[in-house]
C-alpha cells in the first residue's frame, strides 16, 4: 500500500463501468484517482448486462458482490438457444450448478446502473469529479494533457482513457481509427416483468435465432423488469448511439412472423433505444507515454458474447496489479498492462465478430447443421477460456 503523497497522479477519464471499475481496483491497492465524467450524475444510459463468472469473481474481490446482487438476478439456465419460428429449444446449459462448478461464481444479470451503483461504492466519493467534459486531449512529449471545457488543464502522471467508443483519449494515443460499418443494429427495450409472459420472466439468458436476426432476453432489476436486446439488418437512419431511439412498432415490424410468444413480449416493451454495430479492428497498440486505455476505448467488440463489461472490470484489476508491482515506473506499468490484456481482449473481439454469422444464418442446410451442433456442445466448458481467467494468475 502507498502514502497519498507518494502515490502518482491519476486521472481516469469516463465514469462508465470501466473508468469506476479503474478507480476501485486502484484504491484497493492505495492509489488514489480522479474520475472526470462529463455527465451531471452517474446513471448509465442503456439496459442490461450478463456478469459471467469472471467479473463476478472480480466485483467479490473488490467486496461488492453482496451490494451487486441485491438487485442483480443469478442466472438458473443460459446459452438457452430457440428457434425462432416455434420457440424450439436448441440447447440450454445449467448455469446454477455448473457455473460454480466449474468457475467458482454464479453468473448474474442486472440493469447497468446497478453494476455502475456496486462499482461506485468501492470509489472515494471525493475522487468523483461529474459535469467535467474534456474537450481536448494532448501530448507534451510523453506528457498527457487534459484540457476542459471550463478552461482547467490537468497533466496526471498517468491517464487512463475510460471514455468508449468515441474515445478521445484513444485519438490522441493512436490517431483517427476507421470503424466499419457492420450491416447490423440493435435495439434494446425493457419490459415490466407483469407485463411480460412467463416464459421471459425465468432466471435464464435466452437467445431466439433466425435469418438475418436474433433477439436477447432476460430478468434485470430484480426480476422487475425483463430485458431485450434483438439484433437486425442496419438501415440507413441507424446510427451508433446509446440515446437514439425507435418504436415498439419498428422492432416488431423486424420480428414480423416469429414465435407469437416472443412477438407479445415486444408488443409490452417500452421505448426502445436502437443503435448501429460499427466493426473495429483490435488496435495494434493503446499506450503512448504515460497514457493507456481500457474498455470498450480500448476494445469495442459486439455484445454476443456478453463480455463488454467483464472485460472492462477486468482491464482495471490488471491495470491496478500492474501499477502496485512498479509504481516508481509507470510507462513500463502500462505497457506490461497492455501486454497482458490485448492478446485476451483482441481474441474475445475476434469470437463476438464470428457469432454475428452464426446466429442469423436463413433457414437452409448451412442452418440445420448449426443446429444440430448447438444440441451437442457445451458452451459453459468450451468456453473456459473466458470465464476461469483471473487477472491476478494472469499477472504472476
Amino acid at each position: 500500500m502507498m502514502s497519498t503523497e507518494d502515490s502518482p497522479r491519476i486521472a481516469i477519464l469516463g465514469g462508465g463501468i470501466g473508468g469506476l471499475a479503474a478507480a476501485a481496483f486502484l484504491h484497493e491497492q492505495g492509489f488514489e484517482s480522479h474520475v472526470y465524467e462529463q455527465a451531471s450524475a452517474l446513471t448509465e444510459v442503456g439496459a442490461g448486462l450478463v456478469i459471467a463468472p469472471n467479473a463476478a469473481r472480480l466485483l467479490r474481490r473488490l467486496g461488492v458482490l453482496d451490494r451487486f446482487i441485491e438487485r442483480a438476478v443469478r442466472m438458473e439456465t443460459g446459452w438457452e438457444f430457440r428457434r425462432w419460428q416455434n420457440g424450439t429449444v436448441l440447447s440450454a446449459e445449467n448455469l446454477e450448478e455448473g457455473c460454480i462448478r466449474l468457475y467458482g461464481e454464479h453468473t448474474y444479470t442486472a440493469h447497468r446502473a446497478d453494476l455502475l451503483d456496486a462499482l461506485r461504492s468501492a470509489v472515494p466519493e471525493h475522487s468523483l469529479h461529474l459535469g467535467r467534459r474534456c474537450v481536448a486531449v494532448e501530448f507534451e512529449g510523453d506528457q498527457a494533457v487534459l484540457r476542459f471545457e471550463d478552461g482547467e488543464t490537468v497533466r496526471p502522471d498517468i491517464l487512463i482513457g475510460a471514455d468508449g467508443v468515441h474515445s478521445r483519449v484513444r485519438g490522441a494515443i493512436v490517431g483517427p481509427t476507421q470503424a466499419r460499418e457492420s450491416g447490423i443494429c440493435a435495439f434494446r427495450a425493457l419490459v415490466p416483468a407483469q407485463k411480460a409472459p412467463d416464459f421471459a420472466r425465468r432466471r435464464a439468458q435466452t437467445l431466439w435465432i433466425g435469418p438475418d436476426h436474433h433477439l436477447v432476453h432476460y430478468p434485470v432489476s430484480g426480476g422487475e423488469y425483463v430485458n431485450l436486446v434483438a439484433f437486425a439488418p442496419a438501415g440507413a437512419d441507424s446510427v451508433e448511439s446509446w440515446t437514439a431511439t425507435a418504436t415498439v412498432q419498428e422492432l416488431l415490424d423486424e420480428f414480423a412472423g416469429w414465435d407469437p410468444r416472443l412477438v407479445q413480449l415486444i408488443k409490452s416493451a417500452e421505448t426502445p433505444g436502437r443503435w448501429a454495430l460499427l466493426d473495429r479492428e483490435p488496435l495494434d497498440h493503446w499506450n503512448r507515454g504515460n497514457a493507456t486505455l481500457l474498455g470498450d476505448a480500448a476494445h469495442p467488440m459486439f455484445p454476443f458474447f456478453a463480455q463488454g463489461a467483464a472485460q472492462a472490470i477486468e482491464d482495471g484489476a490488471a491495470l491496478a496489479l500492474c501499477l502496485a508491482a512498479d509504481p516508481d515506473h509507470p510507462i513500463a506499468a502500462l505497457g506490461r498492462y497492455e501486454e497482458l490484456r490485448r492478446r485476451r481482449t483482441a481474441r474475445l473481439q475476434e469470437v463476438s465478430h464470428g457469432r454475428s454469422h452464426i446466429n442469423h444464418l436463413p433457414d437452409g442446410p448451412e442452418q440445420q447443421a448449426r443446429d444440430r451442433q448447438y444440441a451437442q456442445a457445451d458452451p459453459l466448458r468450451e468456453n473456459g477460456w473466458i470465464y476461469e481467467y483471473d487477472p491476478e494468475a494472469a499477472f504472476s
